[in-house]
């Protein structure tokens, strides 16, 4: 077994654990790299249809190539898709950063989002690698009833075993893929030919890594256009994947803030 068939093997599991031990649940599609993973994955483990919906969280400030991505693909892979707009900025904490204050929009919008559906579980798209605070999540990382997440609160995982009981209101976030790190997803969309939206690779010596809102997200140098190219550069490049996402770049604390809140 090489570690991308390990990586898949373990998701897989994962997936199945959750549709098992939840009453309700939904994928979050955030029409990335890593969530596209994702719905191949799910797909593989519920032999080509997933048994719940997909949800996207939408700004509506998304790059135009990400909004094609999702409707043309919603309907190739034949989802479920929901769409969930996020309410206006003026919602959000004043206190955060313009940037943090911006993706704060998405926190509010699946806080919402799980009330109007009843959700009890919600499938997520995070790394470990990705940032320090996503490090500390759990596969199955409980959320109070308002949304919010308690570091010091997480449940032990050990021999696979998770722990999916809540207190009434509350839901589980799960993360599939929270095990993985940026060269495994390439390296697994390459073996397993997913479709990449056109914006990961270079456009005049640039090229975005990490996805997000087209008002808070900037390319990085690279001349990577292709799946070889892309992973020939991250072997050796030091420069963080979310170096091109303006909220990393504010006060120290933002993102810490803005994930004890709730925020993905």
């Amino acid at each position: 077994m090489t570690r991308l068939d390990a990586l898949e093997a373990q998701s897989i599991f994962i997936f199945r654990e959750a549709f098992a031990q939840l009453r309700k649940i939904a994928m979050l599609w955030s029409l990335g790299k890593d969530s596209n993973v994702m719905i191949h994955l799910a797909r593989k483990a519920f032999f080509g249809k997933l048994p719940f919906p997909v949800m996207h969280v939408d700004t509506g400030r998304k790059f135009p190539e990400m909004y094609a991505f999702r409707d043309h693909y919603a309907k190739a892979w034949d989802l479920d898709l929901i769409i969930e707009d996020c309410p206006p900025l003026e919602s959000t904490d004043p206190t955060l950063p313009p940037a943090a204050r911006s993706a704060a929009r998405k926190t509010e919008g699946l806080r919402m989002a799980l009330a109007k559906h009843g959700f009890d579980g919600v499938i997520a798209g995070i790394r470990r690698d990705e940032e320090p605070t996503r490090a500390k999540e759990r596969f199955f990382s409980p959320r109070g009833t308002d949304g919010a997440w308690n570091v010091r609160e997480q449940p032990p995982e050990f021999w696979d075993q998770y722990n999916t009981a809540l207190t009434p209101g509350a839901h589980v976030r799960i993360h599939p893929i929270l095990h993985w790190t940026e060269m495994d997803i390439w390296a697994y969309t390459q073996r397993e030919q997913i479709p990449v939206i056109p914006l990961y690779f270079s456009k005049d010596g640039k090229r975005y890594r990490s996805l997000g809102d087209k008002d808070i997200t900037n390319p990085v140098e690279s001349n990577a256009s292709t799946l070889d190219e892309i992973l020939a550069e991250l072997a050796v490049t030091k420069t963080s994947e979310r170096s091109g996402r303006a909220m990393d770049h504010e006060s120290e604390d933002a993102f810490e803030r803005l994930r004890t809140a709730g925020y993905l």
